[in-house]
């Protein structure tokens, strides 16, 4: 290890840590809501500018093979702060109004950027639980931020029980593969692969585990229940930021543990049938939803589903594709809830049924054509 080159490989991470701490700190010394909000954009701002840089570099490890550095897992980074940066952006004022902000959030989501950097950098199924639960925690708290409120409970307790039943399907898949190789780091697992019952086991929980976290079908059930429970502007930051950060480890994972072209035919099969089921799934539920935002989780299914056709591809294009999409999909899917968020906040309207959009066009024709560039696209 060379740890001053190792420290540098993972700085966007580092940032967003110290930067919670940081924000943590300032809360605990009643630094105000508008002082915490403006250090995390510059610490979300500082991590994506140090992040960019490494995009076009080589993919390689770090801190003696757990971490993976530029590539996909840079670009995985680049798109989690870019996320999370116009998340907070939008998330200041909309909470204040409900009275719920508090300096703390502010680090709940820098502390889950650091756990979604690391769990797309992995390159050690360790560093994958690890960062993966980083994430999920904080995002438990974020999902029951509506305290006062049944939904904000129901959303938070369904998604941290959900959330912990799939974790264990992950984690023992990760104890399979670690006693059919005896090894947890994903290129060494790739060359110990063999079609044992043991491997083959440990695989398909680890996948099964994903799935949860990407909310394809049959894993979504939670999916619609937490978007609409969870404050709109931390529903966009769920569905952008970490379903990112899931997506790039799944990649990595795939294509590096079941990188032989026997365990590519096996994994091709699986994903092209959930692939399949998740776009049919999520598209007709989304038709028949009266309120937005479940309407949007339905849609963010169906997305699952599209970006799951890339990865069972098993080809270098399919990767590509799905890099682009998940950039574009960030992009449109944190405007689309932004917009819900600007009329909630500034109309005093329920803007999360379908019905109050009637007439928006004439009542508010700029925000309504950026509704509907960002569903659209």
């Amino acid at each position: 290890m060379d740890t001053p080159a190792d420290l540098l490989t993972f700085i966007p991470g580092i940032i967003t840590a110290v930067g919670g701490l940081l924000v943590m700190m300032m809360a605990a010394f009643k630094a105000s809501e508008r002082t915490s909000f403006l250090v995390t954009l510059l610490v979300l701002a500082s991590a994506f500018g140090s992040a960019v840089p490494s995009l076009f570099e080589p993919l390689v490890t770090s801190f003696g093979g757990m971490v993976l550095f530029g590539g996909i897992a840079s670009f995985g980074t680049a798109v989690i702060l870019f996320a999370s940066f116009f998340s907070v952006m939008m998330t200041d004022d909309y909470l204040k109004q409900s009275g719920l902000l508090t300096s703390e959030l502010y680090a709940m989501i820098l502390f889950a950027t650091t756990g979604m950097i690391s769990l797309a950098t992995a390159n050690h199924l360790v560093v994958l639980f690890v960062g993966l639960e980083t994430m999920s925690i904080c995002l438990y708290v974020m999902a029951g931020f509506f305290k006062n409120e049944k939904k904000g409970a129901e959303a938070a307790l369904k998604y941290f029980l959900l959330g912990a039943f799939s974790t264990g399907f992950l984690l023992y898949g990760i104890a399979l593969l670690y006693g059919a190789t005896g090894s947890m780091y994903l290129d060494v697992i790739a060359t110990m692969a063999e079609p044992s019952l043991l491997y083959l086991a440990g695989g398909a929980l680890l996948l099964t585990g994903f799935f949860f976290k990407i909310s394809a079908v049959p894993f979504h059930m939670w999916t619609p229940d937490v978007y609409q429970g969870t404050p709109t502007t931390l529903t966009g930051y769920m569905s952008t930021a970490s379903k990112t950060a899931a997506f790039i480890s799944m990649i990595i994972v795939v294509m590096r543990i079941f990188g032989g072209e026997n365990e590519i035919a096996r994994s091709q099969e699986v994903l092209q049938i959930i692939a399949i089921l998740t776009m049919i799934v999520g598209n007709l539920v989304a038709l028949t939803q009266n309120n937005v935002k479940r309407m949007l989780a339905y849609s963010s299914i169906a997305h699952a589903g599209y970006l799951l056709v890339g990865l069972a591809s098993g080809s270098d294009q399919g990767i590509s594709a799905m890099l682009y999409y998940l950039f574009a999909y960030s992009l449109m899917n944190v405007g689309a809830f932004g917009v819900i968020a600007y009329f909630e906040r500034n109309k005093g309207l329920d803007f999360t049924e379908v019905e109050n959009y009637a007439g928006l066009g004439a009542r508010q024709p700029m925000m309504a054509a950026l509704m509907s560039v960002f569903l659209f696209s």
